[in-house]
Protein backbone atom coordinates (compact mmCIF):
# COMPACT_ATOMS: atom_id res chain seq x y z
CA UNK A 1 0.00 0.00 0.00
CA UNK A 2 1.49 3.29 -0.88
CA UNK A 3 2.48 5.56 1.68
CA UNK A 4 0.78 9.02 2.29
CA UNK A 5 2.91 12.34 1.06
CA UNK A 6 5.01 14.17 3.24
CA UNK A 7 3.48 17.27 5.04
CA UNK A 8 5.48 20.19 6.20
CA UNK A 9 7.89 20.50 2.49
CA UNK A 10 8.69 23.25 1.02
CA UNK A 11 6.26 24.07 -2.28
CA UNK A 12 6.97 26.22 -5.34
CA UNK A 13 5.08 29.42 -5.58
CA UNK A 14 4.08 28.37 -8.75
CA UNK A 15 4.94 26.29 -12.27
CA UNK A 16 6.72 29.37 -14.02
CA UNK A 17 8.93 28.50 -10.32
CA UNK A 18 9.52 25.22 -11.39
CA UNK A 19 9.74 25.14 -14.63
CA UNK A 20 12.59 27.83 -14.35
CA UNK A 21 13.99 26.15 -11.82
CA UNK A 22 14.09 22.95 -13.83
CA UNK A 23 15.78 24.79 -16.55
CA UNK A 24 18.28 26.52 -14.74
CA UNK A 25 19.35 22.73 -13.52
CA UNK A 26 19.59 21.45 -17.38
CA UNK A 27 21.64 24.94 -18.06
CA UNK A 28 24.79 24.60 -17.23
CA UNK A 29 28.40 24.36 -18.65
CA UNK A 30 27.66 21.18 -20.59
CA UNK A 31 25.25 24.01 -22.80
CA UNK A 32 28.30 26.03 -23.21
CA UNK A 33 31.30 23.93 -23.98
CA UNK A 34 30.32 21.07 -25.71
CA UNK A 35 26.77 21.22 -27.47
CA UNK A 36 28.49 24.04 -29.71
CA UNK A 37 31.70 21.75 -30.11
CA UNK A 38 29.50 18.86 -31.13
CA UNK A 39 27.19 20.45 -33.08
CA UNK A 40 30.10 22.16 -35.07
CA UNK A 41 31.60 18.30 -35.46
CA UNK A 42 29.14 16.78 -36.25
CA UNK A 43 27.54 18.19 -39.29
CA UNK A 44 25.49 21.22 -37.90
CA UNK A 45 22.45 21.16 -38.70
CA UNK A 46 22.87 17.29 -38.78
CA UNK A 47 23.62 17.38 -35.07
CA UNK A 48 20.86 19.80 -34.60
CA UNK A 49 17.50 18.02 -35.78
CA UNK A 50 19.12 14.56 -34.23
CA UNK A 51 19.59 16.63 -30.95
CA UNK A 52 15.76 17.97 -30.72
CA UNK A 53 14.16 14.72 -31.38
CA UNK A 54 16.14 13.13 -28.41
CA UNK A 55 15.21 15.81 -25.94
CA UNK A 56 11.48 15.55 -26.96
CA UNK A 57 11.35 11.73 -27.03
CA UNK A 58 13.71 9.94 -24.76
CA UNK A 59 14.71 13.45 -22.89
CA UNK A 60 10.69 14.27 -22.08
CA UNK A 61 10.03 11.29 -21.14
CA UNK A 62 12.83 10.48 -18.66
CA UNK A 63 12.04 14.11 -17.31
CA UNK A 64 8.65 13.35 -17.11
CA UNK A 65 9.58 10.01 -15.02
CA UNK A 66 11.66 11.62 -12.50
CA UNK A 67 9.63 14.67 -12.05
CA UNK A 68 6.28 12.11 -11.58
CA UNK A 69 7.91 10.25 -9.27
CA UNK A 70 9.15 13.20 -7.13
CA UNK A 71 5.89 14.49 -6.80
CA UNK A 72 3.90 11.41 -5.90
CA UNK A 73 6.03 10.25 -3.60
CA UNK A 74 6.64 13.99 -1.96
CA UNK A 75 10.71 12.50 -1.21
CA UNK A 76 14.07 12.91 -2.71
CA UNK A 77 15.83 9.96 -4.89
CA UNK A 78 16.27 7.85 -1.53
CA UNK A 79 12.88 7.86 0.34
CA UNK A 80 11.18 7.71 -3.54
CA UNK A 81 12.23 4.66 -4.31
CA UNK A 82 11.93 3.02 -0.93
CA UNK A 83 8.32 4.20 -0.57
CA UNK A 84 7.32 1.80 -3.09
CA UNK A 85 9.61 -1.60 -1.15
CA UNK A 86 12.84 -1.45 0.66
CA UNK A 87 14.61 -3.90 -2.04
CA UNK A 88 14.11 -0.80 -4.47
CA UNK A 89 16.33 1.73 -1.83
CA UNK A 90 19.87 0.85 -3.48
CA UNK A 91 18.86 2.56 -6.62
CA UNK A 92 17.67 5.71 -4.38
CA UNK A 93 21.23 5.25 -3.19
CA UNK A 94 23.11 5.21 -5.79
CA UNK A 95 21.39 8.18 -7.68
CA UNK A 96 21.96 10.02 -4.36
CA UNK A 97 25.58 9.56 -4.91
CA UNK A 98 25.96 11.60 -7.97
CA UNK A 99 25.13 15.00 -6.95
CA UNK A 100 27.52 14.73 -3.96
CA UNK A 101 30.67 13.57 -6.39
CA UNK A 102 29.41 16.11 -8.82
CA UNK A 103 29.14 19.22 -6.54
CA UNK A 104 32.75 19.60 -5.54
CA UNK A 105 34.35 19.56 -9.09
CA UNK A 106 31.75 21.46 -10.33
CA UNK A 107 32.01 24.07 -7.53
CA UNK A 108 36.02 24.31 -8.48
CA UNK A 109 34.81 24.64 -12.38
CA UNK A 110 32.45 27.55 -10.98
CA UNK A 111 35.26 28.62 -9.29
CA UNK A 112 37.52 28.93 -12.86
CA UNK A 113 34.43 31.06 -14.19
CA UNK A 114 34.31 33.12 -11.61
CA UNK A 115 37.96 34.21 -11.65
CA UNK A 116 37.56 34.82 -15.26
CA UNK A 117 34.80 36.96 -15.33
CA UNK A 118 36.85 39.20 -12.51
CA UNK A 119 39.91 38.82 -14.77
CA UNK A 120 38.14 40.08 -17.75
CA UNK A 121 37.42 43.58 -16.04
CA UNK A 122 40.63 43.90 -13.39
CA UNK A 123 43.24 42.19 -16.12
CA UNK A 124 41.85 42.83 -19.42
CA UNK A 125 41.48 40.49 -22.32
CA UNK A 126 45.03 40.31 -23.86
CA UNK A 127 45.95 38.97 -20.36
CA UNK A 128 44.18 36.32 -20.09
CA UNK A 129 44.52 35.34 -23.79
CA UNK A 130 47.66 34.13 -23.94
CA UNK A 131 47.38 30.63 -25.22
CA UNK A 132 46.67 28.96 -21.89
CA UNK A 133 49.44 29.79 -19.85
CA UNK A 134 47.23 32.45 -18.00
CA UNK A 135 44.87 29.29 -16.68
CA UNK A 136 47.56 26.70 -15.95
CA UNK A 137 49.11 29.05 -13.78
CA UNK A 138 45.80 29.98 -12.15
CA UNK A 139 44.56 26.47 -11.85
CA UNK A 140 47.82 24.95 -10.03
CA UNK A 141 47.92 27.72 -8.18
CA UNK A 142 47.16 26.86 -4.63
CA UNK A 143 45.58 30.15 -2.99
CA UNK A 144 44.27 31.15 -6.43
CA UNK A 145 42.14 28.16 -7.29
CA UNK A 146 41.04 27.17 -3.79
CA UNK A 147 40.25 31.00 -3.02
CA UNK A 148 37.65 31.61 -5.99
CA UNK A 149 36.67 27.38 -5.79
CA UNK A 150 35.39 29.08 -2.09
CA UNK A 151 33.81 32.04 -3.26
CA UNK A 152 31.50 30.03 -5.68
CA UNK A 153 30.64 27.82 -3.36
CA UNK A 154 29.61 30.08 -0.58
CA UNK A 155 27.76 31.93 -2.76
CA UNK A 156 25.57 28.69 -3.90
CA UNK A 157 25.26 27.80 -0.24
CA UNK A 158 24.02 30.69 0.61
CA UNK A 159 21.29 31.27 -1.91
CA UNK A 160 20.40 27.75 -1.00
CA UNK A 161 20.20 28.26 2.54
CA UNK A 162 17.60 31.11 2.09
CA UNK A 163 15.38 28.33 0.97
CA UNK A 164 13.07 27.06 -2.08
CA UNK A 165 10.85 30.35 -2.54
CA UNK A 166 13.44 32.65 -0.57
CA UNK A 167 16.57 31.79 -2.05
CA UNK A 168 16.44 29.51 -5.11
CA UNK A 169 13.25 31.00 -7.10
CA UNK A 170 14.64 34.43 -6.81
CA UNK A 171 17.87 33.88 -8.05
CA UNK A 172 16.24 31.91 -11.25
CA UNK A 173 14.13 34.80 -11.38
CA UNK A 174 17.10 37.24 -11.89
CA UNK A 175 19.41 34.51 -13.36
CA UNK A 176 18.16 32.84 -15.90
CA UNK A 177 16.26 35.74 -18.13
CA UNK A 178 19.31 37.83 -17.79
CA UNK A 179 21.24 34.29 -18.86
CA UNK A 180 18.76 34.30 -21.90
CA UNK A 181 19.66 37.68 -22.98
CA UNK A 182 22.76 37.89 -22.52
CA UNK A 183 23.66 34.78 -24.44
CA UNK A 184 21.01 36.59 -27.58
CA UNK A 185 22.62 39.66 -27.42
CA UNK A 186 26.08 38.10 -28.13
CA UNK A 187 25.15 35.65 -30.48
CA UNK A 188 22.97 38.56 -32.22
CA UNK A 189 26.63 40.78 -32.23
CA UNK A 190 28.75 38.41 -33.27
CA UNK A 191 26.74 36.80 -35.91
CA UNK A 192 26.41 40.88 -37.26
CA UNK A 193 30.36 40.80 -37.69
CA UNK A 194 31.74 40.62 -41.69
CA UNK A 195 32.39 37.00 -42.01
CA UNK A 196 30.58 35.51 -39.37
CA UNK A 197 27.42 34.03 -41.35
CA UNK A 198 29.82 31.84 -42.73
CA UNK A 199 30.17 30.53 -39.37
CA UNK A 200 26.07 30.75 -38.87
CA UNK A 201 26.15 28.68 -42.11
CA UNK A 202 28.21 25.93 -41.05
CA UNK A 203 26.63 25.13 -37.86
CA UNK A 204 22.66 25.62 -38.74
CA UNK A 205 22.58 23.66 -43.00
CA UNK A 206 22.69 19.78 -42.44
CA UNK A 207 25.95 18.63 -43.67
CA UNK A 208 26.39 14.69 -43.79
CA UNK A 209 29.53 14.60 -45.35
CA UNK A 210 31.95 12.44 -42.88
CA UNK A 211 29.72 11.73 -40.32
CA UNK A 212 29.61 8.88 -38.79
CA UNK A 213 26.27 7.76 -37.86
CA UNK A 214 26.31 5.70 -34.66
CA UNK A 215 28.54 8.18 -33.38
CA UNK A 216 26.59 11.16 -34.34
CA UNK A 217 23.30 9.53 -32.19
CA UNK A 218 25.55 8.29 -29.33
CA UNK A 219 26.92 11.89 -28.95
CA UNK A 220 23.84 13.59 -29.18
CA UNK A 221 22.35 11.34 -27.24
CA UNK A 222 24.81 11.72 -24.10
CA UNK A 223 25.05 15.22 -24.49
CA UNK A 224 20.76 15.41 -23.82
CA UNK A 225 21.39 13.30 -21.12
CA UNK A 226 23.78 15.48 -18.98
CA UNK A 227 22.35 18.36 -19.90
CA UNK A 228 18.53 17.70 -18.46
CA UNK A 229 20.05 16.83 -15.24
CA UNK A 230 18.63 13.12 -15.55
CA UNK A 231 19.46 10.43 -13.10
CA UNK A 232 21.06 12.11 -10.50
CA UNK A 233 18.20 13.07 -8.24
CA UNK A 234 17.40 16.78 -9.59
CA UNK A 235 14.50 16.39 -10.91
CA UNK A 236 12.94 14.31 -8.34
CA UNK A 237 13.53 16.53 -5.58
CA UNK A 238 12.37 19.02 -7.55
CA UNK A 239 9.46 16.78 -8.40
CA UNK A 240 8.40 16.41 -4.89
CA UNK A 241 8.09 20.42 -4.33
CA UNK A 242 5.46 20.68 -7.42
CA UNK A 243 2.53 21.43 -6.33
CA UNK A 244 -0.66 18.45 -7.46
CA UNK A 245 -2.33 21.31 -9.52
CA UNK A 246 0.44 22.44 -12.21
CA UNK A 247 0.91 19.94 -15.12
CA UNK A 248 3.64 17.97 -14.94
CA UNK A 249 3.48 17.41 -19.27
CA UNK A 250 3.55 21.33 -20.02
CA UNK A 251 6.31 21.87 -17.40
CA UNK A 252 8.61 19.23 -18.54
CA UNK A 253 8.07 19.95 -22.41
CA UNK A 254 8.82 23.84 -20.94
CA UNK A 255 12.33 22.78 -18.90
CA UNK A 256 13.76 20.31 -22.24
CA UNK A 257 12.14 23.41 -24.53
CA UNK A 258 14.41 26.31 -22.45
CA UNK A 259 17.15 23.50 -22.47
CA UNK A 260 17.52 22.93 -26.35
CA UNK A 261 17.16 26.76 -26.98
CA UNK A 262 20.30 27.64 -24.37
CA UNK A 263 22.16 25.27 -26.12
CA UNK A 264 21.23 26.34 -29.50
CA UNK A 265 22.00 30.25 -28.91
CA UNK A 266 25.20 28.97 -27.80
CA UNK A 267 26.00 27.14 -30.74
CA UNK A 268 25.03 30.23 -32.80
CA UNK A 269 27.80 32.37 -30.64
CA UNK A 270 30.55 29.95 -30.00
CA UNK A 271 30.73 28.91 -33.72
CA UNK A 272 30.80 32.09 -35.68
CA UNK A 273 32.87 33.06 -32.90
CA UNK A 274 35.51 30.32 -34.01
CA UNK A 275 35.27 30.87 -37.56
CA UNK A 276 36.19 34.73 -37.03
CA UNK A 277 38.95 34.27 -35.15
CA UNK A 278 40.52 31.16 -36.20
CA UNK A 279 38.91 30.53 -39.90
CA UNK A 280 36.90 27.28 -39.03
CA UNK A 281 35.00 26.04 -36.21
CA UNK A 282 35.72 25.03 -32.97
CA UNK A 283 38.15 22.11 -32.76
CA UNK A 284 38.15 21.52 -28.65
CA UNK A 285 35.62 20.93 -26.10
CA UNK A 286 35.46 21.36 -22.66
CA UNK A 287 37.96 23.75 -20.29
CA UNK A 288 40.19 24.32 -23.54
CA UNK A 289 37.62 25.89 -24.90
CA UNK A 290 36.32 27.70 -22.47
CA UNK A 291 39.65 29.35 -20.66
CA UNK A 292 42.24 28.91 -23.79
CA UNK A 293 40.81 29.12 -26.95
CA UNK A 294 37.52 31.57 -26.29
CA UNK A 295 39.61 34.18 -24.93
CA UNK A 296 42.18 34.33 -27.97
CA UNK A 297 38.29 34.88 -29.66
CA UNK A 298 37.52 37.97 -27.84
CA UNK A 299 40.77 39.29 -28.44
CA UNK A 300 40.68 39.01 -32.29
CA UNK A 301 37.08 41.31 -31.54
CA UNK A 302 39.55 44.38 -30.77
CA UNK A 303 38.25 47.52 -28.91
CA UNK A 304 35.47 45.20 -27.62
CA UNK A 305 37.03 42.21 -26.55
CA UNK A 306 36.94 42.96 -22.68
CA UNK A 307 33.42 43.88 -22.86
CA UNK A 308 32.39 40.64 -24.80
CA UNK A 309 34.82 38.64 -22.53
CA UNK A 310 33.10 39.57 -19.55
CA UNK A 311 29.45 39.77 -20.77
CA UNK A 312 30.39 36.01 -21.68
CA UNK A 313 31.73 34.56 -18.73
CA UNK A 314 29.28 36.65 -16.34
CA UNK A 315 26.61 34.66 -18.59
CA UNK A 316 28.71 31.45 -18.04
CA UNK A 317 28.64 32.10 -14.40
CA UNK A 318 25.33 32.28 -14.19
CA UNK A 319 24.67 28.99 -16.25
CA UNK A 320 27.03 27.79 -13.22
CA UNK A 321 25.69 28.95 -10.61
CA UNK A 322 21.81 27.88 -11.57
CA UNK A 323 23.50 24.16 -12.02
CA UNK A 324 25.15 23.89 -8.74
CA UNK A 325 22.23 25.63 -6.50
CA UNK A 326 19.91 22.63 -8.16
CA UNK A 327 22.99 19.81 -7.36
CA UNK A 328 23.39 21.20 -3.99
CA UNK A 329 19.60 22.16 -3.54
CA UNK A 330 19.50 17.76 -3.83
CA UNK A 331 22.13 17.20 -1.68
CA UNK A 332 20.65 18.93 0.85
CA UNK A 333 17.05 17.53 0.44
CA UNK A 334 18.36 13.73 0.33
CA UNK A 335 20.23 14.33 3.81
CA UNK A 336 17.02 15.84 5.26
CA UNK A 337 14.90 13.44 4.21
CA UNK A 338 17.19 10.22 4.98
CA UNK A 339 18.25 11.01 8.24
CA UNK A 340 15.17 13.18 9.39
CA UNK A 341 17.66 15.96 9.74
CA UNK A 342 16.60 19.94 10.32
CA UNK A 343 17.22 21.85 6.64
CA UNK A 344 19.73 23.47 8.93
CA UNK A 345 21.92 20.66 10.18
CA UNK A 346 21.69 18.90 6.55
CA UNK A 347 23.05 22.05 4.69
CA UNK A 348 25.82 22.24 7.24
CA UNK A 349 26.60 18.82 6.53
CA UNK A 350 26.54 19.09 3.06
CA UNK A 351 28.25 22.97 2.95
CA UNK A 352 31.28 20.19 5.38
CA UNK A 353 30.83 17.28 2.44
CA UNK A 354 31.40 19.52 -0.69
CA UNK A 355 34.27 21.50 1.21
CA UNK A 356 36.37 18.71 1.85
CA UNK A 357 35.75 16.76 -1.60
CA UNK A 358 36.43 20.21 -3.36
CA UNK A 359 39.87 20.26 -1.35
CA UNK A 360 40.53 16.74 -2.36
CA UNK A 361 39.64 17.33 -6.36
CA UNK A 362 41.79 20.36 -6.30
CA UNK A 363 45.01 18.31 -4.66
CA UNK A 364 44.76 16.92 -8.49
CA UNK A 365 46.44 20.22 -9.29
CA UNK A 366 47.98 21.35 -6.51
CA UNK A 367 50.01 18.77 -4.75
CA UNK A 368 49.21 14.85 -6.43
CA UNK A 369 49.41 16.84 -9.86
CA UNK A 370 51.39 13.46 -10.83
CA UNK A 371 48.59 11.08 -9.62
CA UNK A 372 46.77 9.58 -12.79
CA UNK A 373 44.04 6.85 -12.84
CA UNK A 374 42.81 5.17 -15.94
CA UNK A 375 45.01 8.44 -16.71
CA UNK A 376 42.58 10.86 -15.78
CA UNK A 377 43.50 13.59 -13.18
CA UNK A 378 41.03 13.45 -9.89
CA UNK A 379 38.71 15.48 -11.33
CA UNK A 380 38.23 14.31 -14.70
CA UNK A 381 38.07 10.81 -12.92
CA UNK A 382 35.11 12.12 -10.63
CA UNK A 383 33.58 13.37 -13.76
CA UNK A 384 33.82 9.77 -15.45
CA UNK A 385 32.60 7.90 -12.30
CA UNK A 386 29.34 10.08 -12.07
CA UNK A 387 28.34 11.23 -15.62
CA UNK A 388 29.55 8.22 -17.62
CA UNK A 389 29.11 5.55 -15.13
CA UNK A 390 26.78 6.31 -12.54
CA UNK A 391 24.23 8.30 -14.13
CA UNK A 392 23.57 5.27 -17.06
CA UNK A 393 22.76 2.61 -15.00
CA UNK A 394 20.82 4.60 -12.25
CA UNK A 395 18.73 5.30 -15.44
CA UNK A 396 18.60 1.85 -16.50
CA UNK A 397 17.48 0.79 -13.33
CA UNK A 398 15.07 3.53 -13.09
CA UNK A 399 13.56 2.24 -16.12
CA UNK A 400 13.27 -0.85 -15.33
CA UNK A 401 11.73 -0.41 -11.86
CA UNK A 402 9.43 2.07 -13.33
CA UNK A 403 8.19 0.05 -15.91
CA UNK A 404 8.29 -3.19 -14.57
CA UNK A 405 8.51 -3.68 -11.11
CA UNK A 406 6.57 -1.36 -8.90
CA UNK A 407 2.99 -2.03 -7.60
CA UNK A 408 0.84 1.05 -5.77
CA UNK A 409 -2.88 0.01 -4.72
CA UNK A 410 -5.27 2.29 -5.16
CA UNK A 411 -8.88 3.40 -4.30
CA UNK A 412 -11.54 3.02 -7.05
CA UNK A 413 -14.48 5.87 -6.97
CA UNK A 414 -17.00 3.07 -6.76
CA UNK A 415 -15.79 1.69 -3.81
CA UNK A 416 -12.62 -1.42 -3.65
CA UNK A 417 -9.34 -1.07 -4.41
CA UNK A 418 -7.35 -1.65 -7.57
CA UNK A 419 -3.70 -2.21 -8.27
CA UNK A 420 -1.65 -0.38 -10.17
CA UNK A 421 1.57 -1.77 -11.88
CA UNK A 422 4.84 -0.03 -13.24
CA UNK A 423 4.30 3.46 -15.86
CA UNK A 424 0.60 2.94 -14.78
CA UNK A 425 1.41 4.15 -11.17
CA UNK A 426 3.10 7.48 -12.85
CA UNK A 427 0.89 8.03 -15.64
CA UNK A 428 -1.90 8.39 -12.51
CA UNK A 429 0.15 10.86 -11.03
CA UNK A 430 0.85 13.10 -14.64
CA UNK A 431 -2.65 12.72 -15.07
CA UNK A 432 -3.91 13.93 -11.42
CA UNK A 433 -3.15 17.62 -13.46
CA UNK A 434 -3.92 17.33 -16.81
CA UNK A 435 -4.61 14.72 -19.80
CA UNK A 436 -1.77 12.26 -20.91
CA UNK A 437 -2.62 12.39 -24.59
CA UNK A 438 0.76 10.48 -24.93
CA UNK A 439 1.06 7.85 -22.04
CA UNK A 440 1.20 4.52 -24.70
CA UNK A 441 4.11 5.85 -26.62
CA UNK A 442 5.61 7.42 -23.33
CA UNK A 443 5.28 3.93 -21.63
CA UNK A 444 6.82 2.30 -24.53
CA UNK A 445 10.08 4.28 -24.11
CA UNK A 446 10.10 3.84 -20.33
CA UNK A 447 9.74 -0.15 -20.66
CA UNK A 448 11.55 -0.53 -23.65
CA UNK A 449 13.82 1.95 -25.57
CA UNK A 450 14.85 3.87 -23.05
CA UNK A 451 16.55 0.80 -21.06
CA UNK A 452 18.60 0.18 -24.58
CA UNK A 453 19.98 3.55 -25.00
CA UNK A 454 20.99 4.35 -21.68
CA UNK A 455 22.76 0.82 -22.15
CA UNK A 456 24.20 1.81 -25.25
CA UNK A 457 25.38 5.52 -23.42
CA UNK A 458 27.23 3.20 -20.71
CA UNK A 459 29.00 1.29 -23.14
CA UNK A 460 30.00 4.15 -25.26
CA UNK A 461 31.26 5.69 -22.23
CA UNK A 462 33.23 2.96 -20.94
CA UNK A 463 34.80 1.83 -24.55
CA UNK A 464 35.79 5.70 -24.91
CA UNK A 465 37.98 5.45 -21.93
CA UNK A 466 39.23 1.68 -22.23
CA UNK A 467 40.27 2.51 -25.83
Amino acid sequence: MAKQETTGRANWSGKWAFILAGAASAVGLGNMWRFPYLAAKFGGGTFLVTYLVLVFTFGISLLLLETALGRRTGLSAIGAFSHFGKKFTFIGVLASLIPFIITPYYCIIGGWVTKYTVAYIAEGAATLADGGGYFVNFMYSPSESYAWMLVFMVVVFAIVALGVKGGIEKANMVMMPALIVMALGLAIFVCCQPGALEGLKYYLVPDFTGVNVGELILNAMGQMFYSLSLAMGIMITYGSYLSKKESLTASCLSIGGFDLGVSFIAGALIVPAAFLAMGGAPTSAGPSLMFITLPQVFLEMGAVAKVVGFVFFLLVLFAALTSAISLTETCVSILSDAFRWTRRRSLAVAFAAVVLLGIFVNLGYNGWSELRIFDMEVLDLFDFISNSVLMPIVACLTCIVIGWLIREKVQQRGGGEAELRGTEVLAREIKVSSRFRGEKPWAIMVKFVAPVLVIAILVWNIIGVLS
